[in-house]
């Protein structure tokens, strides 16, 4: 299984040679494809070779490009994720309101329990607020809850006077690692023979993403706690490696011990096996000491 995250930052030349990714610098090193399951290209001072892409493509690796600033800004995504991609498509298509709403519904109970719970690790009063929402959530979130509690929290943990639409450190570190979790996701749904345009709620025409978007609202409160712990004042590369630390770390879902990355896959899953058996029991969320 895959696990590596490899994140290439300064020149270099990156090839393929039986089974390797071949990183060319000052010194040549040599990682096997198969450990790696993200690779995040930070600069633009590096050549790739198709041979290279292909390979990664094949193993699904989540191959993720940045900007001159160093920010993510595209990924690579193949075509056909799983053998049988028509038929998971055409089953997708296929899929009741019913059923979305009410994945949809559990999707976002979780994601605002997780808030609490991070809320309640640092003692803020607040908590007990959003654990309230969460018995009001309606089918479908028709009365937007999660609205709700997203500005409750995000004043708890960064002060009243924040918003998500400021430009600072903050949420420089926030967009990051919600960016790097959304790639996981978008990886997984395309693994499986999926489409990402095609959300439960978000619908966004202008959004080619919008059933990650979905799926990784629960795991959006680990990038949280990792910049509520970092606290940055500035974000650039050290802050950014302690952000993709986040994919490490320890969650304990299924009633055992993954790294994030592999709970991603194994959380997935478990919502594609709802919505096609229209049996919500079936969805898996993961569990953290907080």
């Amino acid at each position: 299984m895959s696990w590596r995250t490899v994140v290439i930052n300064s020149s270099s030349k990156l090839d393929y040679q039986m089974g390797f990714m071949v990183i060319r610098k000052e010194d040549t090193v040599k990682v096997h494809i198969d450990e790696i399951s993200i690779l995040i290209i930070e600069t633009t001072a590096v050549s790739i070779t198709a041979a290279l892409l292909c390979e990664l493509t094949k193993k699904k690796v989540k191959v993720i490009f940045c900007d001159e600033k160093r920010n993510p800004s595209s990924e690579l995504i193949s075509y056909y994720g799983s053998h049988d991609t028509s038929a998971k498509v055409r089953t997708q298509i296929k899929w009741g309101e019913d059923i979305k709403n009410l994945v949809w519904t559990e999707i976002v109970s979780e994601k605002i329990r997780k808030q609490a719970e991070l809320l309640k690790r640092e003692d803020l009063k607040e908590a007990d607020m959003l654990y309230g929402y969460i018995d009001e959530i309606q089918i479908g979130d028709s009365t937007n809850r999660e609205g709700f509690a997203a500005k409750v929290y995000f004043n708890a943990l960064f002060g009243n006077d924040f918003t998500r639409t400021s430009e600072n450190s903050i949420n420089a570190a926030l967009n990051y690692g919600y960016g790097i979790i959304l790639s996981c996701f978008t990886r997984e749904i395309c693994a499986n023979g999926y489409m990402t345009q095609f959300g439960l709620f978000h619908n966004n025409m202008f959004n080619q993403f919008n059933f990650a978007s979905d799926l990784m609202e629960p795991y959006r409160p680990l990038v949280d706690k990792a910049v509520f712990d970092l606290a940055p004042e500035k974000f650039e590369h050290e802050e950014k490696m302690q952000i993709l630390k986040i994919l490490n770390q320890e969650i304990c879902i299924s009633n055992r011990n993954e790294i994030v990355n592999n709970a991603i896959k194994i959380y997935c899953k478990s919502v594609f096996d709802a919505l096609n058996e229209n049996d919500i029991s079936q969805m898996k969320f993961y569990r953290n000491e907080l």
